[in-house]
């Protein structure tokens, strides 16, 4: 197996990886990505078979748990109930119960509520230049979060605090700082949420939280650290993925001229996602040896899926670096796959397919007037400001 290196905060590589992922692809399904320590998956075909492998998981192995550094506590009481890091039985159980309140007709429903905030959005644009990040992309995601939960709108930029405050656990620039940062974030989130659990128990209302507390499989309820995890993912997941792919989406269809209409949304909107995706690694761990791609995985051996080489795989995808809503491939895998789809797939995809049409159908105009530029936030892949003029 080859081996490279790149170090993932290298200027170069935050604004641009994939030529990066073209070599390390080239070594072929697997290579040894030297800066990390870790065997990836970088072709669509090797990602997609471990995204599915059930001898490879998400939680680590009871004998590779190490101890929780003091000052991180409460981090993990809410990273340690998340069904995002869990696997059987306990990632069916929570999956399950989570799905029956975040139903299919729950999200559809949402719809004329995003395209009026879209709208209410774009009326508040300052004359001239605007950062779409904050301007847009970010409070789409997190009102539309905070609804559902049945959070005043007023909470949404406390929340996006929190939210922007623990997902920096798992950028490659982790410090000492961040880490506490996110440990401050993590407990006052909890006890906000813990309180509002407690309201919603005694007086229900027509929300996902009151729905989630309801939720029952078998005789079975999710606990508050349960809620309170459920809670904190279907926001930090949910905000940071689609705030990535609206900036990513919106840079893309400028600099290459592409309309996008309520017509056309769907496959442009799949087409942002494997271009441009949001989320660049995705990690597991071999449950079991296992032999693959010319590998011999051993139990606790950690692999990183590079969900951003496998959508720019060209085995796959002709001239994966052309933008082109058109084409006819394989699905991508920006929202992971296997037991593990992302469950908010459903309503970033609404969200996308909503605002985004509004966006341009209101402002035909919309033109970059600075070099958008991603940040430094990397295994996640998103700008760090998006300015624009009418």
């Amino acid at each position: 197996m080859q081996s490279l290196s790149h170090a993932p905060t290298d200027p170069a590589f935050v604004q641009d990886p994939y030529p990066f992922y073209d070599r390390l692809r080239a070594a072929g399904d697997l290579a040894l990505w030297r800066d990390y320590g870790l065997i990836c998956a970088t072709s669509h075909r090797a990602v997609h078979a471990l995204l599915r492998d059930r001898r490879f998981g998400r939680e680590i192995p009871a004998e590779l748990v190490m101890p929780v550094p003091e000052h991180l506590r409460p981090f993990y009481r809410i990273e340690d109930n998340s069904m995002l890091e869990l696997e059987a039985p306990r990632h069916p159980r929570l999956r399950g119960l989570v799905l029956r309140a975040f139903t299919t007709r729950r999200i559809r429903d949402l719809g004329p509520d995003i395209a009026a905030l879209t709208h209410r959005l774009i009326d508040d644009f300052p004359e001239g230049e605007v950062d779409l990040l904050p301007a847009f992309c970010q409070p789409i995601p997190v009102i539309v979060i905070a609804r559902l939960l049945g959070v005043p709108d007023s909470m949404a930029p406390q929340l996006l605090d929190w939210s922007n405050a623990m997902v920096a656990m798992y950028q490659a620039r982790r410090t000492a700082e961040i880490e506490h940062a996110a440990a401050r974030a993590a407990a006052d989130f909890a006890l906000f949420l813990e309180g509002y659990i407690d309201r919603r128990r005694a007086t229900p209302r027509n929300d996902l939280l009151t729905d989630l507390i309801a939720a029952e499989e078998a005789g079975e309820r999710l606990t508050t650290d349960e809620l309170i995890a459920t809670c904190v993912l279907l926001l930090n997941a949910g905000h940071e993925a689609t705030v990535h792919t609206m900036g990513n989406g919106i840079k893309t269809l400028l600099e290459t001229g592409t309309a996008i209409t309520a017509a056309n949304a769907a496959p442009v909107v799949e087409e942002i996602l494997r271009h441009d995706p949001p989320l660049h690694m995705f990690t597991r761990y071999a449950y079991e040896d296992a032999a693959l791609f010319g590998h011999r995985f051993r139990r606790g051996d950690k692999v990183a899926l590079l969900l951003g080489a496998a959508g720019r795989d060209p085995h796959v995808y002709a001239e994966p670096q052309r933008f082109d809503p058109a084409r006819a491939a394989p699905a991508h895998h920006a929202f992971g796959g296997g037991p593990h789809f992302c469950v908010g797939a459903p309503l970033a995809r609404l969200e996308l397919c909503v605002a985004l049409p509004i966006l341009f159908a209101r402002l035909p105009g919309l033109r970059l007037s600075q070099p958008p530029r991603y940040g430094d936030v990397y295994h996640f892949h998103g700008l760090e400001k998006l300015m624009v003029r009418r």
